[in-house]
């Protein structure tokens, strides 16, 4: 798949580069962690000099975990000889955040931004949009979706159970994980939406060091059969990017 979308904001954004009045939004299917540095340090580059506008790549991953820049080897359960095992690769990455697992059924969106030609040179902004993106492609799905101060990315409404009057909360549970990168203020990395992912996976780390939440998926929340879920949701996902980042109001 690849879509050209024109942006047509609902309301004019001062800033805005008129040179690159688009956001190219491209899937290039099941990639290996390795290649996908590469795509992406090109797309960087590419942008940067100006020869191309801002660009969604999205696509899926083998199993693999990355390091952010602020990773902790405690969130790290198993050793080298162990992911190995597994058939887990480990890698380190460009990104901010903690520790994160990738694998099939998830959806990975890397955002080639220029910031500065936005005049946004605000990368806690663009992180609050990739969030606002993501909650507004799972609207459709039936998935009360929420932010959570302090910690990145896409949580669910935890359960809320009664014990003698008193609300007894369980943990929040979290669908998306967000760790970008900037350089001289085009951004790349970007979000992994857990679809119809494997949780067990997650069981070999700790993600992103946040012990007290759990991983959740959109089949598992939304109730959905599996089949078709990945389509649907990666449409809902280029609607919603394409809407927020060309200039609708996120």
């Amino acid at each position: 798949m690849r879509i050209v979308s024109s942006i047509h904001p609902e309301q004019p954004r001062s800033g805005l580069d008129d040179a690159h009045p688009s956001l190219e939004v491209e899937w290039l299917g099941r990639m290996p962690y390795a290649r996908a540095l590469e795509v992406q340090d090109a797309a960087r580059a590419r942008r940067a000099r100006g020869e191309s506008g801002d660009r969604l790549l999205l696509l899926e991953h083998p199993p693999v975990v990355t390091l952010g820049r602020s990773h902790h080897d405690s969130n790290l359960l198993l050793d080298a000889e162990g992911y190995a095992e597994r058939g887990i690769e480990v890698f380190e990455a460009a990104r901010g955040g903690d520790v994160t697992y990738h694998a099939p059924g998830q959806l990975v969106g890397y955002l080639i931004v220029d910031l500065d030609a936005r005049g946004e040179r605000d990368l806690h902004l663009h992180v609050r949009r990739i969030e606002g993106a993501l909650m507004r492609a799972l609207e459709g799905f039936g998935v009360p979706t929420k932010r959570i101060d302090g910690r990145s990315g896409v949580f669910v409404e935890k359960d809320v159970e009664k014990n003698d009057g008193d609300e007894i909360g369980g943990a929040d549970r979290k669908l998306a994980s967000i760790g970008v990168g900037v350089k001289r203020w085009v951004t790349w990395h970007g979000f992994a939406l857990n679809v119809t992912t494997d949780l067990a996976g997650f069981d070999v780390i700790v993600p992103c060091g946040l012990e007290d939440v759990e991983m959740t998926s959109v089949a598992r929340e939304a109730g959905l059969p599996v089949l078709g879920l990945d389509v649907r949701v990666r449409e809902a996902v280029v609607e919603a990017f394409v809407a927020v980042f060309g200039g609708a109001a996120s």
